[in-house]
This record gives structure tokens, sequence and C-alpha cells, in this order.
């Protein structure tokens, strides 16, 4: 339960912040909550408009079907432990090899499969214990790719079937991007085909019948051809000051823009001056998964790629419980 990993904060006259003293949590492993509890309540404090989060996005946390995290809140207990790849003294995961640290086996981790594959291109100088985008990568293993920039794929003979998701003036939804990527197709690519020769209609329930029948194989083809339209989706990891290069090569120039303006972000870094419709990296993936199941495979979503916010949901509520005891929320 979170109670055991609610953290006492006592708050005392220093400069700059915030002391804490533990009740059963391991001090070290409390250092990276720490950092970005002070980051995040000195941020808050400067601009009170951040100090809360939407009631919406609090009770989605609340309603995650998510796989058990007490494997992480052991993990937490113990403190950093070592990456079995390169010996690092990591928390939860090595965020340089992508893999979980010794004290979180890889059988407890969940592992999500994915409608379309995911490009995170990251920028060269992102924090790497900062970004949320090894998450997708430790939780998708097979659908997710992560490149370095300027390292990027070649899209061009593919972009009518890829879109970028990131914010901009010429942006779409994700209910639109479809038809955006329609126009890239070749109009080949989505003929119909040619319906096999019939006898001739012999009266005018027959006709009627047999067009019904053409107008219902027509739509369900189209339909069919629509939910395998897109392919792969990609997303910038970086620090939102920084991703004006990424954004401006060339090698994406062409895709369609998806922006999801209608979340808000939770996360605990939220940049100063930027909209809370902003988010971190693999909120962004998760709400355009949603989006997608929702809106394009038209099926009900059942909690499917819930498990995305495995890692990063945990961190939000153990954040949340300390700014809490803080008084800073």
């Amino acid at each position: 339960m979170w109670v055991h990993l609610m953290v006492r904060c006592v708050l005392r006259s220093k400069k700059y912040g915030v002391l804490f003293d533990k009740m059963s949590v391991n001090s070290r492993g409390l250092k990276d909550v720490k950092e970005a509890l002070h980051q995040e309540i000195q941020s808050n404090m400067k601009n009170p408009q951040l100090q809360t989060t939407s009631s919406a996005e609090s009770d989605l946390y609340q309603n995650l079907k998510l796989a058990s995290q007490e494997v992480l809140e052991r993990a937490q207990q113990i403190g950093r432990s070592k990456c079995p790849k390169c010996s690092s003294s990591r928390m939860f995961y090595c965020y340089s090899c992508y893999i979980p640290v010794e004290t979180v086996p890889m059988k407890n981790i969940p592992v999500v499969k994915l409608p379309l594959k995911i490009d995170i291109i990251k920028h060269p100088n992102e924090t790497d214990g900062k970004s949320t985008a090894v998450h997708a990568k430790l939780l998708a293993p097979e659908d997710v790719t992560i490149y370095t920039y300027p390292c990027i794929p070649e899209y061009e003979d593919k972009r009518h079937k890829i879109v970028l998701v990131f914010p901009g003036p010429n942006s779409v939804s994700v209910e639109d991007c479809l038809l955006y990527l329609l126009k890239c197709t070749q109009p080949n690519d989505l003929a119909v085909e040619p319906a096999a020769k019939r006898k001739k209609c012999t009266s005018q329930e027959e006709k009627k019948l047999h067009e019904n029948k053409v107008t219902n194989t027509i739509e369900n083809i189209e339909q069919v051809k629509m939910k395998t339209l897109l392919r792969k989706v990609v997303f910038i990891d970086s620090t939102w000051n920084q991703t004006n290069k990424i954004i401006s090569d060339e090698r994406l120039q062409g895709l369609v823009q998806v922006e999801l303006k209608k979340r808000k972000t939770c996360f605990w870094r939220h940049q100063k001056g930027k909209p809370d419709t902003y988010l971190s990296t693999i909120e962004a993936i998760y709400y355009f998964l949603v989006d997608y199941h929702n809106l394009i495979l038209r099926e009900t979503y059942q909690g499917e790629y819930d498990n995305l916010l495995f890692f990063f949901s945990f961190m939000y509520k153990l954040i949340k419980a300390a700014k809490h005891s803080a008084g800073k929320i």
C-alpha cells in the first residue's frame, strides 16, 4: 500500500528547500525522488498555475488497469541496484541499457503489445535519467525503437503510413490524421476490387438488394484499409526548448503532424511557460494509442495500453504523496 511509501517531509529554513527523513523507505532509494520533488516544488512556487493537476487526469491515474507494482515497492525500499549489463547503479531500470536492474526481475515487468510501431527521436542533450522514453522501450520492446539525433530513419518513401506527434500550427487531431495520410497515398492503393459479373437483376427488389450488398462491400473494404493505413508513429524526446533543431530536420518534413490537444500532463517536471497540454514522451505515446484505439480502430478501450504507465504512475503517486506531506498540494 502507498501508506508504506509515504515520505515525511520536514520543512526547515534552508535557502533552497526541503529536507527528508525516512519512514520505511531507504534514503538512497529516495535520491531521485528528492531531486524531482525539489525541482517540482520550486517550479510550482514560482508558477502557481501549475500547482494542481486536473481532477480528470488524477482520476485516470486511479483507474488504470496496471500489473502489480509490488516489485517497484520492494525495489524502492532496497534502494539503488546494479544494472545487469553495465553494472551502473540505478533505480528500477537502467536508462542507458533499457533493462531493469537486478532488484526488478524481468518476469515482474509487464510487456505491452502495441497496434503500431513507435519511433522515438531523442535529443542528444536530453538527460537520460529524466527522460520517460525509456519506459516505452522497457514495456513494449518489440514495438519501440529509440534513435539519438541526428540519427533519424528515412521516412520519405513511407510518409503515407507515418505520423509525427508534435504540437504546432499545422497539427491535426488523431481522428483526422488518416484523411491527411490519404492525400499522400497513391490513388491505386485504395482502389476497390471490381465486383464479379452478375446476372441481370429481374426485379427492383433484387436490384436494391444487389446495390446494398455492393455498397456494404465497398464500405467494409474502405474501413479495413483505413484501419491499416497508419503503420508507425514518431515522437520527439526532448525538452521543449531543444525541439526546434529536430522538428525542423528535413527528414521529418512532409510527415502528417498530430497534436493531442485535449490531454493534460501529470509529469512532475512540467516546464515553465508551457501549456499543460504539452505531454511527457510516455504520456504522449499512451494517449495517442488510446485515441487511436477508440477513434480509428473504433473499439472499446479496456486498458490494453495502461501498463505503458507502469513506471510513470508509480513515480507520479509517490511524488504526489510526498508533496502532500510537505503541504505543497
